[in-house]
């Protein structure tokens, strides 16, 4: 095989990696009814005129199965990081106690369960949508190689192997979307 498809092919690969890791973070960020770090992610607090994540100005720790602490290294970083938890909308109302900031998660009703499945399922689709797209623009070079003068076997064999590439990630994507679908439904 030629050293263009062995590079589409590894191209088509790397991509695909990426889309199904980018959904793994987006999945993770879908809270079960467990206090997790990472519910934290993606939120920016003002740092000195700079936005910066929350654990890079504070201890961020869970308590137990409902309760995440925040203890900022600063405390004058209290006021800013309840701020910004509040802006970021995730459905957690911050205690401030002047020491730390300590976030209870309230268990989960059916109806939030269900919404939490919509979105994480839409993530899927997410993903599945960016996998597609890759495995269209790569079979384009492929066709645009076989119009160079490679051989029609060689094209083939090569948009048979991304078919398969993308069928397998469609698959991963859909079990990291059950498996997490199967969390947030036990109650």
């Amino acid at each position: 095989m030629t050293e263009e498809i062995e590079k589409i092919l590894k191209q088509t690969d790397d991509q695909m990696k990426k889309a199904i890791a980018h959904l793994e973070i987006e999945i993770l960020k879908v809270r079960a009814g467990k206090a997790s770090p990472q519910m934290l992610d993606g939120i920016m607090v003002e740092y000195y005129g700079a936005p910066t994540p929350i654990s890079q100005v504070a201890n961020v720790s869970i308590v137990d199965a409902r309760t995440i602490t925040i203890q900022p290294w600063e405390k004058n970083m209290l006021a800013p990081i309840d701020r910004a938890i509040l802006a970021a909308n995730i459905g957690l109302t911050p205690q401030n106690d002047g020491v730390m900031i300590k976030l209870y998660l309230p268990p989960l009703t059916e109806e939030r369960r269900r919404e939490f499945v919509k979105k994480v399922m839409s993530e899927g689709e997410h993903a599945k949508v960016a996998i597609r797209n890759i495995r269209r623009d790569h079979m384009e070079a492929i066709k645009k190689l076989q119009k160079d003068g490679m051989s029609e076997d060689l094209a083939k064999d090569a948009e048979g192997k991304i078919q398969a590439m993308t069928d397998k990630k469609i698959v991963e994507t859909d079990y990291h979307c059950s498996i997490k679908e199967k969390e947030l439904m036990t109650v």
